[in-house]
């Protein structure tokens, strides 16, 4: 049974929703995230959704982009919750739009967000986890992390790094009692998927609007799924699963595929 959940970027989509899921199963929460208004509001349906009324549900002011503000945030969680059996890493950010129009700072500041405000996380709750000898790290990537899109140079980069990250801390945490997972959703409704659709490039659209997409509630469902069987890979739906079995392999013909719906639009806005 997890008894306390640590989850970043847990105000909003995603997260939240993972968990309104965990503390209806009677878990201790501590979300994190930059807005403390909507951390607030967050707490306060997450807290509506717990099985009983002895449950904290607690929230964080930090930016996990900022080692010091989420170390010392996640030591006060800690403090207050005990040792975390699970984290998970949800706060994110994307900006899609042309790679020569993308500032360079927006590349910088999309990896300090996506890679090391997980990395930051991961590191501030180790030691707690290392000398427990057990602890679960859920990182959420993308299907953006396993192929490249069009329009998301700064973004699937980012999301590719968390999987490399992933695949070598499994191994390295297993002698510790330390599991890994690392979740691949498809497009889902939430407040950042609004955001993005604000920049996204005609071509963008032309190539996610072929994928189906998501509730947050129908992600959270499967990432405790997948948590609960102890998956090292978690990969919503079909295409996801195709996605991450078989990426290297289909990569040419999705290229071939995702040129064809660029090269249309690029031809309608013409």
């Amino acid at each position: 049974m997890i008894k306390h959940a640590i989850i970043t970027g847990g105000s909003s989509g995603i997260g939240k929703a993972v968990a309104k899921l965990l503390a209806s199963s009677g878990a201790n929460i501590s979300i994190i995230a930059r807005d403390a208004t909507k951390l607030k509001i967050a707490t306060q349906e997450i807290a509506g959704s717990a099985l009983t009324s002895e449950q904290k549900i607690l929230h964080f002011v930090a930016d996990v982009a900022q080692l010091s503000e989420i170390t010392s945030v996640i030591q006060k969680a800690i403090a207050e919750q005990g040792t975390p059996d699970l984290l998970i890493t949800s706060a994110g950010i994307a900006i899609p739009g042309y790679f020569q129009d993308i500032p360079v700072e927006n590349f910088e500041q999309t990896m300090r967000v996506n890679y090391f405000g997980s990395l930051y996380a991961v590191k501030a709750v180790l030691p707690a986890m290392e000398t427990a000898q057990k602890g679960h790290i859920v990182l959420i990537s993308s299907g953006a992390g396993l192929v490249g899109l069009y329009g998301y140079t700064a973004y699937s980069p980012s999301k590719f790094a968390l999987r490399g990250l992933a695949e070598s801390l499994r191994g390295e945490l297993k002698p510790c009692g330390i599991k890994v997972s690392i979740v691949y959703p498809p497009d889902t409704d939430t407040p950042q998927l609004a955001a993005e659709n604000k920049t996204k490039p005609p071509e963008t659209k032309a190539i996610t609007a072929t994928a189906d997409t998501w509730s947050a509630e129908g992600v959270a469902q499967e990432i405790i799924k997948g948590i609960n069987q102890q998956k090292f890979t978690i990969a919503p739906g079909l295409e996801m699963t195709i996605l991450n079995r078989f990426h290297s392999l289909i990569a040419p013909l999705l290229n071939k595929y995702f040129d064809r719906l660029a090269k249309n639009q690029s031809t309608t806005q013409k």
